[in-house]
């Protein structure tokens, strides 16, 4: 595998990443504000269940799974990916009104499908993009640093929701028109800041990135890191189950958004590092440690219902994340064919939101039916058995992808 150091690992990381990183980073300050209040506002203020939570958060993620099918291969198609990038960005930032205006639920589950078409859209050509302008030997790095950036708007704004809920007296709609912002911050950024390389000269156009032939191409290493990440998703499901155990043992809903920040900050200190480590070592090693920190996540939000406890499930969770997400985008990008890689990502995140969708649902029903320790003790089976997946299909992955 290539090696490098954090040190040198930051010196050589192209502009663009960095760039490309501060864009998700704005928009997800945007959507986290709205989505760490938004599971309590439908339970709370609009009488939703937590069946219909988990069916509208899976939905959502669904959405934008199914839609980075089309958009990735589009971009393989166009040999172009900024645009397809930019247009989803400007579609999430335009949806972000919708949020503070929905008067029910289902304008909520509407602007929630939308907002996730504009997250499809974007999703694959801009992960394509990085690996298109990403190093080789900095390709762990190059995901882990996007996925930090990423993950440090995933907890500013659940932040900004804390501190406007207290200024605004716990005013939801005030909170939601001002998440707006961000999110067209992030598009300008992106359409005038971030710069394309062009295309390779000698590539041979692709014609159809959909067909049977085109799947074939991809390769069986590429679709074992298919299997791996699937395995992975149904392992773990929605955040707002988070958010929602905090209410269900006593969180002031002000406080709440503050299980998002404490997860994220985790998320974020550990993924680059993880990135940086996966250039040197063993991907499959540090995949099998996050799942072991998952199970260690769902026993402890299941079986110790108190803010310590809470607590400290919480931090698991994003150690997991840190130690996953990035690594299993590096493995896409570089198994994956470079014409190819768009729709590479888009049939990765096509197959593991179906899978985010069947467990989120799952932990829903699971939830109404037996409650949080139900829904967390299954959490911990399934990531045992993904452990045991991970473990048999992902030997020797590594070795394959040098």
């Amino acid at each position: 595998m290539a090696t490098t150091t954090p040190n040198a690992a930051h010196a050589k990381l192209p502009r663009g990443i960095w760039v490309l990183g501060f864009v998700s980073m704005l928009m997800d300050i945007s959507s986290e504000m709205i989505h760490a209040l938004l599971p309590v506002y439908l339970v709370t203020m609009l009488g939703a269940s937590t069946l219909t939570v988990g069916f509208i958060e899976g939905i959502a993620e669904a959405t934008a799974a199914i839609t980075k099918i089309f958009s990735g291969a589009l971009s393989d198609w166009l040999g172009r990916r900024k645009l397809l990038a930019a247009l989803g960005y400007g579609l999430a930032a335009l949806t972000k009104p919708l949020f503070p205006l929905a008067p029910s639920v289902g304008w909520l589950v509407a602007a929630r499908f939308i907002d996730r078409v504009g997250k499809g859209i974007r999703g694959a050509p801009r992960d394509a993009l990085i690996a298109d302008i990403s190093p080789m030997g900095l390709r762990g790095a190059s995901f882990g640093l996007r996925q930090s950036l990423d993950t440090i708007g995933a907890f500013v704004g659940p932040l900004a929701a804390i501190g406007l809920m207290w200024w605004t007296s716990d005013h939801f709609v005030i909170v939601f028109w001002v998440a707006v912002l961000p999110a067209f911050l992030s598009f300008g950024l992106i359409t005038f800041a971030v710069n394309e390389p062009e295309p390779d000269a000698s590539r041979e156009p692709t014609k159809n990135p959909l067909n049977a032939a085109a799947m074939r191409q991809l390769g069986p290493v590429y679709w074992r890191v298919v299997a791996i990440g699937v395995v992975f998703t149904l392992a773990r499901f929605s955040e707002a189950f988070l958010i929602l155990r905090a209410q269900n043992i006593g969180l002031n809903a002000m406080w709440v958004p503050a299980v998002l920040v404490l997860m994220n900050i985790t998320y974020a200190l550990s993924a680059y590092p993880a990135g940086v480590l996966s250039d040197r070592i063993n991907r499959t090693a540090l995949l099998a440690l996050g799942l072991l920190l998952l199970a260690g996540a769902d026993v402890t939000l299941a079986l110790l219902p108190d803010l310590a406890g809470l607590a400290l499930g919480v931090v698991l969770w994003g150690l997991h994340m840190g130690l996953t997400q990035g690594l299993l985008s590096a493995l896409v990008a570089d198994t994956a064919p470079s014409a190819l890689r768009g729709t590479a990502f888009g049939y990765f995140n096509l197959f593991t939101g179906l899978a985010m969708l069947a467990a989120s649902v799952i932990a829903g029903a699971l939830w109404d039916a037996y409650g949080p320790v139900g829904t967390f003790l299954a959490g911990l089976g399934f990531a045992l058995a993904a452990l045991v997946g991970l473990l048999t299909i992902g030997n020797g992955l590594a070795m394959e992808n040098k």
